[in-house]
């Protein structure tokens, strides 16, 4: 799945950014705006995207003086299907969220960093998971953890087609990459988003010294 624009995994062509483009705003915007949104295409592909969406009505057209501007017709049938293809990042996030919520061994900290969480991921990158657990599990308890997390990267890849690559350490080891100044440490404040437990942010001053 394309991690930056995941409708990109049914809608391959401009329809996919123009949709949502269109259904990330309420305002009417002109054709110029939808094209400044989108990024790195034509105007005029743009315009004919616009064009032909309003022809099936999906998009609703309005002429303002010398401009044209569009919004979503969200009372279309097709509309629904349009939101759900738009939100599929988002989607993602939820899933996992879900998931970690039923593990039986609670993690302390769940976060998506990497590609995935700048928005700037394609087909081929991976989904990277910050996976932080207690000093204290029991050999048990290790192995449900484990099994929580195989479970966990199966289901990712099921749902993307992305290799999901988890990093799973212990909070001592938290604090050891944050003493030795590791830049992956930096990586994690910079740009995780934290799904479950403690913020990263909250996380990593706790164990800084």
């Amino acid at each position: 799945m394309d991690l930056t624009l995941p409708i990109r995994s049914v809608v391959p062509s401009l329809e996919g950014p123009v949709l949502v483009v269109l259904a990330g705003v309420s305002a009417p915007v002109s054709g110029r705006e939808v094209t400044r949104l989108v990024g790195k295409t034509s105007h005029a592909g743009v315009q004919r995207v616009l064009s032909r969406l309003a022809t099936e009505g999906v998009v609703h057209r309005e002429r303002r003086g010398n401009a044209v501007f569009y919004r979503a017709n969200r009372e279309h049938l097709a509309w629904p299907a349009v939101e759900l293809l738009a939100g599929l990042r988002r989607q993602l996030l939820s899933r996992i969220t879900d998931q970690v919520g039923t593990w039986l061994v609670p993690a302390l900290t769940v976060a998506v960093f990497g590609s995935l969480a700048r928005g700037e991921g394609g087909t081929d990158s991976d989904v990277d998971l910050l996976l932080v657990h207690g000093d204290d599990l029991t050999d048990d308890l290790t192995r449900s953890w484990e099994q929580q997390v195989d479970a966990l990267v199966a289901a990712i890849e099921a749902w993307t087609g992305n290799r999901a690559q988890p990093y799973d350490v212990s909070l001592a080891e938290v604090r050891a990459h944050v003493d030795a100044g590791e830049p992956l440490v930096q990586s994690w404040r910079r740009e995780a988003i934290t799904l479950a437990g403690r913020e990263v942010s909250a996380l990593l001053r706790s164990v800084s010294r």
